[in-house]
C-alpha cells in the first residue's frame, strides 16, 4: 500500500508489532466488514496516538477509550440522544446511512467516523469529522488512512487540524502506543 508506506516513512510505527486482531470476530461484533486500509493501519500501529493528537481505535483494545467496540456503542448512544434535538448531517439522512468511529481527537470530544452507506463497499467509505462539542460535521472524500496521512502532512483541507501546522509545526512525527501513554495501570 503506497499510502501506508508513506505514513510509515513519515511516522514510524512501534518497534514491537501490535497484537493480532481477529478481524472476522471484530466484524461480526460490529455487524459490518471493515475497510482494508484501516486493517493495515491497525496491524502496523495498533492502538495509540499520532502526534499527541489523533487516537486510533482498535478492536478489543485493552483500553476502553481506544476500543473500537466500546467506542462504537458509546458513540451510537450519544448520537441517538443528540439527534433527538439536533439535526443530522445531510449525508446521514439517506435511509440506512450511519457513522462508525475509527479515531478521536485528544482532549476535544471530536471523533473521526466513517460514513457507512447502504450497499457501499467498506473500502469506499469516506471520513466524517465531528467537532464533538458542537453541531459541525466535516466530510472528507477519502478513506481513513489517506485522511490521517493528509492531516499529518498538513495537506488535509480541514478547519479542524490546521493548528497542528500553524501552532505545533512538527518537524518529526511520532506515534505512541496506548501502553506507552496510558500504561498498564490504565487497563
Amino acid at each position: 500500500m503506497i499510502v501506508l508506506d508513506a505514513l510509515v516513512r513519515l511516522c514510524p510505527p512501534p518497534a514491537s508489532p501490535p497484537p493480532p486482531v481477529d478481524w472476522a470476530q471484530a466484524e461480526r461484533a460490529l455487524g459490518v466488514a471493515l475497510p482494508a486500509d484501516y486493517k493495515h493501519l491497525v496491524e502496523t500501529y495498533g492502538d495509540g496516538i499520532f502526534d499527541e493528537t489523533i487516537w486510533l481505535l482498535v478492536p478489543d483494545s485493552a483500553y476502553d477509550d481506544c476500543d473500537l467496540h466500546a467506542q462504537t456503542a458509546e458513540r451510537d448512544e450519544i448520537l441517538a440522544d443528540l439527534w433527538e434535538f439536533e439535526e443530522k448531517p445531510a449525508s446521514l439522512k439517506e435511509a440506512g446511512a450511519k457513522v462508525l468511529p475509527w479515531a478521536f481527537e485528544e482532549g476535544t470530544g471530536a471523533f473521526l467516523y466513517w460514513l457507512v452507506r447502504p450497499g457501499q463497499h467498506p473500502d469506499d467509505w469516506t471520513v466524517l469529522y465531528n467537532e464533538g462539542r458542537g453541531p459541525l460535521w466535516e466530510h472528507h472524500d477519502m478513506g481513513c488512512l489517506a485522511f490521517l496521512l493528509a492531516v499529518l502532512t498538513g495537506t488535509a483541507e480541514t478547519e479542524y487540524f490546521g493548528y497542528l501546522y500553524e501552532v505545533l509545526k512538527p518537524t518529526e512525527h511520532r506515534f505512541a502506543s496506548a501502553d506507552e501513554v496510558l500504561g498498564e495501570a490504565g487497563q
